[in-house]
Order: C-alpha cells, then sequence, then structure tokens
C-alpha cells in the first residue's frame, strides 16, 4: 500500500481548536477580509482555504449549519452549486488553471475536518503541481500570500456573473 504525505497539513492538524463552528459565520460582512471571505450570495458563502493545497483553493459553504448534504432545502441547493459554479469562473479567470478538484468529504469517516458543517472545496491544478518538493521534501510551495490571492478573487466575485445566485 502507498503511503500519502501531505506534511503541509500539519499547521491545520496541530492548530489550536477553535469553540464553535468555524464556518458559522453569520451575517456581518465587515470581517469578511479577516475571515478570508471573498464572497456572500443568499445561502452560500466562499472563502479561501486557510491551510491550501494549492494557490486559490477556494471552500464553498453554506450559511446554514449542517452536515448532510439531503438536509439543503432546493434554493440552498441551487444557490450552492451556483456558487460553486462561480468560484470555477472566478478562478479561471484569475489564474487560468488547467484543470480543478471539487470536492466533498461527508462524516469524519469520510475525511472531513470540519464534518459538522457542510463545505466543497475548489481546488484549481496545474499539470505539475504536485512536484519533487512536495514528494521529496515533503514540501508544498504555495507561490502566493493569502490576503494577495483574497485581494485579487474578491472583485472577480463581483464582475463575473453566471445568471447569478439564488
Amino acid at each position: 500500500m502507498e503511503l500519502l504525505r501531505a506534511p503541509w497539513r500539519m499547521g491545520y492538524i496541530t492548530a489550536d481548536k477553535v469553540e464553535g463552528c468555524i464556518f458559522c459565520v453569520g451575517d456581518d460582512a465587515e470581517a469578511d477580509r479577516e475571515r478570508l471571505i471573498v464572497h456572500r450570495s443568499q445561502h452560500t458563502f466562499v472563502m479561501l482555504n486557510l491551510y491550501p493545497y494549492t494557490n486559490g483553493h477556494l471552500l464553498a459553504v453554506p450559511f446554514r449549519h449542517t452536515a448532510e448534504l439531503d438536509h439543503l432545502t432546493d434554493p440552498e441547493m441551487l444557490d450552492f452549486m451556483k456558487t460553486v459554479r462561480l468560484c470555477r469562473a472566478v478562478l479561471a479567470a484569475a489564474s487560468t488553471p488547467q484543470g480543478y478538484n471539487l470536492g466533498m468529504n461527508l462524516g469524519r469517516a469520510g475525511g472531513a475536518g470540519v464534518d459538522e458543517h457542510l463545505h466543497m472545496h475548489v481546488v484549481p491544478r496545474w499539470n505539475g503541481d504536485t512536484n519533487y518538493m512536495s514528494v521529496v521534501a515533503e514540501v508544498r510551495v504555495v507561490p502566493e500570500a493569502l490576503l494577495v490571492t483574497y485581494d485579487r478573487l474578491r472583485p472577480l466575485f463581483d464582475e463575473i456573473s453566471l445568471g447569478g445566485a439564488v
């Protein structure tokens, strides 16, 4: 059996745990930059992943606290998926990735780091983005600081429209 190592995730694993749900952000948009929230729609928000796999790694998160995909209402589900589609369009405009990983890990056994609040990872990918640094040196290179990425992506969410969110 092969072993997949992700040592860059140790910061997440060893970080002090926050009381309450990290994805229950409420309506106050004043702290969005501090929280790395780049977009809000009616039922969903988008934030940069604090521990990204690649530059531009986004999380689409329903506002309502639920761990179950089946618990989203139809309007929440439609807004959630339209927001994921918008994330892909924003990343395409910002950094022209060659591919994407879209993924949800449901439940602790399913690999969810935060299993109590549903969220989808939108990860831009480039050919060769897993190189010798991550394979040999066990180091992940993310070439852009999070707030620089935030400042680059945030205006694109306002500029790009794909039929709007619900």
